[in-house]
């Protein structure tokens, strides 16, 4: 059957009460499950769940499933009991955190930073709305970022806010050695500002090897063009151990290749500390002390990283949440001794996924983003699938009335038109089960008879 057919099949006999399935779509506005952004296909299975009293197996929302880590209530609180919320934060963090911001590149990335080149955020998107507002402004003839996608489609919507320019493509069929001349292609126009994806990748888990991140790095030398790394999911390539502080192997990162860099990390995920909305943004040194004059067209400064910090991040927010910072220092601090193995607690999403995406496979459907380079790609936090026969589209359509829930690949700049990103974080394995029974039923229902 052709990629994209639209089956004749009457949603009746389905796991979940088709007649209400139907009416709860219609009064949600929706025109199609299968293009709905992640915030209204979250609304819808909310109001699924609640009409039908069925749980439906809940893939759309890439947030974290586990509890947070306790050493860093234990400090809020008692930040909070010291009366700090009375107290501003200053804009370039508190020096305890600063301080361990860069000790753990230095530990878990091989990387040396300047204390003073690592700022906390409102979340790893502050730090790339605040990127993009500095960096893209440092070259006047030059205001765009490049795209290796997949990506996290808020990251254009930035952009489009800001009325900046953006390039983008799917790297699928650009992995290895390919890679460069497509890099070329974009950078060669002269109007690339900085280079943005995520490693281990949003949506698709894909991970850059050290050759891909070499080439990125030289690129990145030759044209003079600053990387934005979002490492929100640091050390989560759970196929090696990176959970050793001073000890190879390192999390991968171009910083090895490249002077040229802005790292974004995140503790939402390896904390699962999401609630607080407290990131990093680590600027190299060299960055951080490049000065463009084209930066006083919208900045009191003329180097990075006084334009970065005075200029566009006390714009966004005057600094981040106070009490957070001093949750984030106790928790790096941790790490950075040895008395926190993050990574060891965060496994768990690995191994989820791997049952998850045998199931999967088991009944029919397969695997879209499936290698890095040669091997096989790692089980993590996301996973990409397809249903023969259908587009993203009509899967996710008919997905729904199975209780399944995940999202279109279309959103994330990826090519696959087929694909779904599935998010392994808020399945419980209780409900593996359920999954299993579902994706039988589905199968049965539309595979090749």
């Amino acid at each position: 059957m052709p990629l994209g057919r639209k089956t004749k099949r009457t949603m009746k006999n389905t796991p979940i009460d088709a007649q209400i399935v139907s009416k709860i779509i219609a009064e949600s506005n929706i025109n199609s499950v299968g293009t709905g952004t992640i915030r209204e296909i979250k609304k819808l299975v909310d109001d699924l769940e609640k009409a039908t009293g069925q749980k439906y197996i809940r893939m759309e929302m890439g947030v974290p499933g586990l509890p947070p880590v306790k050493i860093g209530i234990e400090a809020e609180k008692k930040a909070l009991d010291a009366g700090i919320p009375a107290v501003y934060p200053d804009i370039f963090g508190i020096p305890g955190l600063k301080r361990e911001i860069s000790r753990f590149v230095k530990l878990f990335c091989d990387i040396d930073v300047s204390e003073g080149c690592c700022v906390p955020t409102v979340g790893s998107m502050q730090g790339s709305f605040a990127a993009f507002m500095t960096l893209n402004r440092m070259h006047q003839d030059r205001e765009g970022t490049l795209f290796i996608d997949p990506g996290f489609p808020v990251h254009k919507q930035q952009l489009r806010v800001m009325g900046q320019d953006y390039m983008a493509f799917d790297v699928y069929n650009y992995r290895g050695d390919k890679l460069r001349e497509k890099l070329l292609s974009y950078l060669s126009t002269g109007k690339v500002s900085t280079i943005l994806y995520s490693n281990p990748n949003n949506p698709s888990w894909i991970c850059f090897t050290e050759r891909e991140l070499k080439i990125i790095g030289d690129l990145a030398n030759e044209y003079n063009v600053i990387v934005i790394e979002d490492l929100a999911y640091l050390g989560m390539d759970f196929r090696k151990d990176y959970s050793q502080p001073g000890k190879p192997p390192y999390q991968p990162t171009v910083a090895k290749y490249t002077d040229n860099y802005v790292l974004l990390i995140s503790s939402s995920k390896v904390f699962s500390y999401a609630g607080q909305r407290v990131g990093m943004m680590v600027m190299s040194d060299k960055v951080f002390n490049t000065k463009s004059d084209d930066l006083l067209r919208y900045y009191q400064f003329n180097t990075v990283g006084k334009a970065m910090i005075f200029g566009a991040l006390y714009c966004l927010s005057s600094g981040t949440s106070h009490t957070p910072q001093y949750a984030l220092e106790a928790i790096l601090k941790a790490a950075n001794n040895g008395e926190l193995n993050f990574i060891e607690i965060v496994r768990d999403y690995g191994e989820k996924a791997k049952i998850m995406k045998k199931l999967f496979i088991e009944n029919g459907f397969e695997i879209v983003y499936d290698k890095d380079e040669d091997s096989p790609i790692a089980d993590g936090f996301y996973f990409t699938f397809s249903y023969p026969g259908m587009d993203a589209e009509e899967l996710l359509n008919k997905l729904v009335y199975y209780g399944i829930s995940a999202i279109s690949l279309l959103i994330t700049g990826s090519e696959r038109e087929e694909g779904i990103r599935a998010c392994v974080s808020l399945v419980n394995r209780n409900q593996f089960p359920d999954l299993e029974y579902r994706l039988k039923r589905f199968n049965a229902d539309f595979g090749v008879k």
